[in-house]
């Protein structure tokens, strides 16, 4: 035997050796982590058998049991199908509950309640609905379950007197509880709709009563990841063209400037109507005056001697020229002209 086939022989003895020692520290590990799986308690959880949507109501039929750790039992979660159901009334969904998912106290009504807002809303918060259209809604991309942030537009007058725009964020990451009557939050269909009703806290919701006169709410769509208030700050007019707060003041001065003026010009156009109407007046009543009918002048005899009576005709002679005024601001200047019969 050649001392090639000699050295294969005993690498290959040494291999297979090698791989048997292998093979059993590897089936020895899974004999003890199969020891102590045994050695854990198991319980059951009640999941869904069945998609669930808001207002579903429980039954039987569409809950099942599946084994749980019993160290790892989720919060408000039922052990027993008879438990998730019991009560006196059927409970429903508050929220969308996927195949196979646990069911949880606070994912469901208590037994006999509605599946309404009033259910759905947190410790110490408020619903409140606040008006939109196609554009401030978000063009009905806003759904039951998604966080916007609220923004007021309103218009002010200032100290100069002149309006002034600005708009300030007045809430944020606020949830969405219902879109027009709506709060299912498996919607998922873009729909334009009237109203969005948000769930706020208290002083939230008195902030939003007021703004709702006071000016036009907006929604703006968060990102559903972010739940983190932004510092913000509020964008007026001069923020849209870049001017300096000077650059304002002094646009508004010239247009106050202007509109000053053009009352002035105004005031002044109608004074002198007022003048004109006032020299047409009295060149009128000269008219009627030179127009007047001759005066019959009777001349009495005397008594001493009989006359015989004598009846003379006087015409007055018409004026030649006549005399118009013309004020010129405040300064009146009078015109002599000849007078045309």
């Amino acid at each position: 035997m050649r001392a090639n086939t000699l050295i294969m022989i005993v690498l290959a003895g040494i291999f297979g050796v090698l791989a048997v020692v292998l093979v059993n520290i590897w089936l020895a590990g899974q004999r003890n982590a199969l020891a102590q799986s045994n050695g854990v308690q198991a319980s059951t959880v009640v999941v869904a058998a069945v998609p669930l949507k808001f207002g579903d109501a429980l039954s039987a039929d569409k809950l099942r049991e599946i084994a749980w750790p019993a160290g790892a039992v989720p919060a408000g979660a039922f052990k027993t199908v008879k438990e998730a159901i019991a009560g006196n009334g059927a409970r429903q969904a508050l929220q969308s509950i996927s195949a196979n998912e646990p069911v949880l106290a606070a994912k469901i009504t208590g037994p006999g309640q509605r599946a309404t807002l009033s259910a759905v809303l947190g410790e110490g918060m408020k619903a409140v609905s606040i008006r939109v259209n196609d554009v401030l809604g978000v063009a009905g991309f806003v759904f039951p379950g998604d966080r916007v942030d609220i923004l007021l537009t309103r218009e002010v007058r200032g100290d100069e007197g002149a309006d002034r725009s600005f708009v300030d964020v007045l809430l944020q990451s606020v949830k969405v509880l219902a879109v027009d009557q709506v709060a299912d939050e498996s919607k998922d269909a873009p729909q334009v709709v009237k109203a969005v009703t948000v769930e706020v806290s208290t002083k939230d919701a008195q902030k939003l009563t007021l703004a709702a006169g006071a000016g036009q709410l907006s929604l703006a769509l968060r990102q559903a990841a972010a739940s983190k208030s932004e510092t913000n700050e509020r964008v007026t007019l001069a923020d849209l063209t870049a001017d300096t707060p000077d650059d304002v003041a002094k646009r508004q001065a010239e247009l106050d400037r202007q509109a000053a003026e053009e009352a002035a010009r105004k005031q002044a156009d109608e004074k002198i109507d007022g003048l004109a109407k006032a020299v047409e007046r009295v060149g009128s009543q000269i008219d009627q005056m030179s127009k007047t009918k001759p005066v019959t002048v009777v001349a009495a005899a005397p008594q001493a001697q009989p006359v015989k009576e004598v009846i003379k005709y006087v015409q007055p002679e018409p004026p030649k020229q006549a005399t118009i005024g013309v004020f010129r601001g405040i300064k009146l200047e009078t015109y002599e002209v000849p007078r045309q019969d």
